[in-house]
C-alpha cells in the first residue's frame, strides 16, 4: 500500500497524560483529577483528547494518571472498555504504580511515559502522540503525524496561535519562516512573535509527535541525567531543539470544526472561571464549540436515564428553561432555569430561580432557592430558601468566590452554613 493513503493513525499510539491534579480548580479537584472534572452536560475534560484520537483513526491508546484517579479510572472503565484486541486495538489505564522504582511515583511528564516504557514497546507502534488530558478542543491527529512525517522532525509540537503578550503564561516556540523551532521559552515576559505576524506568538498545547524508537532512546537519555525534571516541556522539547529538528505544527491546520464554528476552539478550563464560562458558553444560541456535530463526536460514558421532565404549569410555579443544556434524569418541577447547564440526575424544586448556573450531576436544589452565577459540585444539597449571586460580601464568607463573581458551591462549605 501507498504510505500516503495509509493512515499514519494506525501505527500511532495516544498517550494521553492525565495525573494533574488542576489546583487552580480549588474545591472541584479535592475529589477528582482535573481529567476527570465534568464538562458539557454529559462528558469530562479527559473525553475531549480521547475522542479526537479515536475520530483520527488512532486505535491504541494509554492513560497515565496519578493525583486522585479513582473517579478518573472508573469513567474509563465505563465509557472506554470497547476496544478489542482481536482488531488490533488497545485502551491502557496507567496509573503510577512505582514500575521503576518501589519508592518512585511519575516525577514529571516525561517519566510518565518512560516508566511504562517496556508496554510502548510491546506494542510495536511506529508513532507517538503525547497528549494532555485536561483540555477542550476538536483536532485530528492524522493531519499534525502526516506534517511530522513530511518534515523529517524528530519532535512536532502542536501549537496555538495567541496575541503576544497573552503568551506570557505559556511555554512559547520561537520559529523560522519553516515553522522550525529554534528556542523554546517557557513562560517568558516578553514572547518571540511569528515571522511575519509578530503580534502574534505560538503557545505550546502539550502535544507532541515523536517516532517511538526515538522517544524511548531519549526518554531514556533524559532518565540518567541527575539534572533533569523528566518533563516535556522543560526538558525533552529543548533539547531536541538544541540537538535536532524540532518542527511547530499550527493547530488552526488539524482543527476540527463543523458549518457553525467559525474560529479554532482550544480551551484550558482551569480556574473556576474558565471552566463556568466555557459550560456556559455552550447555551448559546451558536456556540463557538460545536457539541452537536455527528461527524465529531465526543465520546463518553452513555449512561442509560430516563428523559428530563419539566412538571407544573401555574402562574408562580412553572418547570421552565430558557437558553439551557437539561441533561437525562433530570427534574425541573415548578422552577425557572435561565442560561444554565444541568448534567444527568438534577432535582430543581419549586419556586426556585437558577440562572447563569454549571450544576454537576445528582444535585437536589429545594424549594424557594435563589441561586446566580454559581458552579455546584455533584451530589450537593441546597437547602431551602439560600440565595446566591446578590451579596458579593456574603456569598464570600460562604462560598469559595472566584475574581469575576462566580461562586463554587460544595456539599462541605454547605454543611458548615448548618452547623454555624
Amino acid at each position: 500500500m501507498d504510505k500516503r493513503i495509509h493512515p499514519l493513525a494506525r501505527d500511532a499510539m495516544a498517550y494521553v497524560l492525565a495525573g494533574g491534579r488542576g489546583s487552580r480548580l480549588k474545591e472541584l479537584t479535592d475529589r477528582r483529577a482535573k481529567p476527570a472534572v465534568h464538562f458539557g452536560g454529559k462528558a469530562r475534560i479527559i473525553d475531549f483528547a480521547l475522542s479526537n484520537a479515536l475520530n483520527s483513526g488512532i486505535r491504541r491508546i494509554g492513560v497515565a494518571t496519578q493525583y486522585k484517579a479513582h473517579s478518573l479510572i472508573r469513567h474509563l472503565q465505563h465509557g472506554w472498555n470497547f476496544f478489542r484486541p482481536e482488531r488490533n486495538e488497545s485502551f491502557d489505564i496507567l496509573p503510577a504504580s512505582q514500575r521503576v522504582s518501589e519508592t518512585q511515583w511519575y516525577e514529571g511528564t516525561a517519566d510518565a511515559v518512560y516508566q511504562n516504557a517496556d508496554i510502548i514497546e510491546d506494542s510495536g507502534v511506529e508513532y507517538m502522540v503525547i497528549l494532555a488530558g485536561d483540555h477542550v478542543y476538536k483536532m485530528d491527529y492524522e493531519l499534525m503525524l502526516r506534517q511530522h512525517v513530511d518534515s523529517g522532525a524528530d519532535v512536532t509540537v502542536g501549537c496555538l496561535e495567541v496575541p503576544r503578550m497573552e503568551a506570557t503564561g505559556f511555554g512559547v516556540m520561537h520559529v523560522d519562516e519553516k515553522d522550525e523551532i529554534i528556542a523554546f521559552v517557557e513562560k517568558p515576559a516578553d514572547p518571540p512573535g511569528i515571522p511575519g505576524n509578530p503580534d502574534m506568538a505560538l503557545a505550546s498545547m502539550g502535544i507532541y509527535v515523536f517516532h517511538t524508537k526515538f522517544l524511548m532512546e531519549l526518554l531514556r537519555r533524559d532518565a540518567e541525567d541527575p539534572q533533569s525534571s523528566r518533563d516535556f516541556g522543560k526538558d525533552i522539547i529543548p533539547y531536541i531543539v538544541s540537538n535536532g529538528k524540532a518542527i511547530a505544527h499550527r493547530f488552526a491546520q488539524s482543527c476540527v470544526r463543523s458549518n457553525f464554528e467559525r474560529e479554532a476552539y482550544w480551551r484550558d478550563v482551569g480556574t473556576i472561571d474558565a471552566y463556568w464560562q466555557a459550560n456556559i458558553d455552550l447555551t448559546h444560541v451558536t456556540p463557538e464549540l460545536d457539541i452537536y456535530d455527528r461527524s465529531w463526536p465526543i465520546w463518553t460514558f452513555a449512561e442509560i436515564t430516563p428523559p428530563a421532565k419539566f412538571v407544573h404549569d401555574d402562574e408562580t410555579r412553572r418547570g421552565s428553561a430558557t437558553s439551557s443544556l437539561i441533561s437525562g434524569d433530570c427534574i425541573i418541577s415548578g422552577a425557572t432555569l435561565n442560561r444554565s447547564l444541568l448534567f444527568t440526575g438534577v432535582r430543581v424544586n419549586s419556586y426556585s430561580r437558577v440562572e447563569n448556573a454549571v450544576v454537576l450531576p445528582g444535585v437536589r436544589v429545594e424549594r424557594h432557592a435563589q441561586l446566580r452565577n454559581v458552579v455546584i459540585d455533584s451530589h450537593v444539597t441546597i437547602p431551602e430558601g439560600l440565595v446566591v449571586g446578590e451579596d458579593p460580601e456574603l456569598d464570600a464568607r460562604r462560598f469559595r468566590r472566584s475574581e469575576n463573581g462566580i461562586c463554587l458551591i460544595t456539599q462541605p462549605m454547605i454543611d458548615r452554613l448548618k452547623s454555624s
